[in-house]
């Protein structure tokens, strides 16, 4: 269980980047975070793993507050909080079989990990990662020859090498066409399905929200302004959200778009 109890942060010039969210994400659940650019998602989903420190209240994932938590703590918590970024974070010299078994970092160390001492476990697993979003054919390739959806999906393994309770994902499909972005949003969805890890993350483009949440989290100017089932939503939701009518480049691309995809102008 992630818990926000009036959860604020101040950035040094001053900017509120969250402003008193009060949140309970209940295990095994797949969250989306929606919002304009700075309403405070990606603030909210890196506070959540302290990649960035709020200034005040509390943030507790399973009882434990780790606002409180020394740096040797922190490296515990974040084998368990895994991470995707928009723009991946491979090492792009290195091969897709170095940058999955990365993962395992937490677990064996540093030095070990610069020697490239994993155990057999460490590299089947890696590779069962890689199996599961079907990328394994490209085991012994460099990252940078690969594709954006390709880096993705690696990234995806990677986490889950980690093993991880969380995984939080910030704007992973921001960069993606919309196939490719559909393709990486199924396989966080089947995850989280298969494994019971409590997903959460953050999308601009409210298809694609629709489409793949559990429970949509609506954020604007860093507080909470919705928070409900994906059944609970409605038109007027996202507007709210918005703080606007929605219009056309608000929506992604798919199947199956929300509503009837038409532009709604003022």
């Amino acid at each position: 269980m992630i818990e926000c109890k009036d959860l604020s942060l101040v950035y040094p010039d001053g900017t509120q980047g969250l402003k008193n969210v009060n949140i309970t994400i209940n295990p095994g659940e797949f969250v989306v975070i929606v919002g304009l650019s700075g309403a405070g998602k990606s603030t909210l989903i890196r506070s959540l793993n302290r990649l960035v420190q709020p200034t005040s209240g509390g943030l507790y994932i399973d009882g434990e507050n780790i606002l409180s938590l020394k740096p040797n703590e922190l490296r515990k918590l974040r084998t368990k909080v895994g991470m995707i970024f928009q723009h991946h974070n491979l090492v792009k010299r290195n091969t897709v079989m170095k940058n999955v078994i990365a993962g395992r970092l937490g677990y064996v160390g540093t030095l070990r990990s610069l020697m490239n001492l994993y155990s057999k476990e460490d590299r089947s697993l890696a590779y069962e990662n890689l199996k599961r979003v079907s990328i394994e054919e490209k085991v012994h390739t460099r990252a940078d020859q690969l594709s954006g959806g390709q880096q993705q999906r690696v990234s995806i393994a990677r986490v889950l090498t980690q093993q991880p309770n969380v995984i939080l994902a910030d704007e992973p499909v921001a960069s993606l066409d919309p196939p490719t972005s559909h393709q990486v949003m199924n396989y966080l969805r089947k995850i989280n399905r298969e494994d019971g890890i409590t997903t959460i993350v953050n999308l601009h483009f409210i298809d694609m929200a629709m489409e793949y949440a559990d429970r949509i989290i609506g954020m604007r100017a860093g507080q909470v302004v919705f928070d409900g089932h994906v059944s609970e939503v409605s038109e007027r939701t996202f507007e709210d959200i918005y703080d606007r009518k929605i219009k056309e480049d608000d929506l992604r691309g798919g199947n199956e778009p929300y509503e009837s995809n038409k532009a709604i102008t003022s």
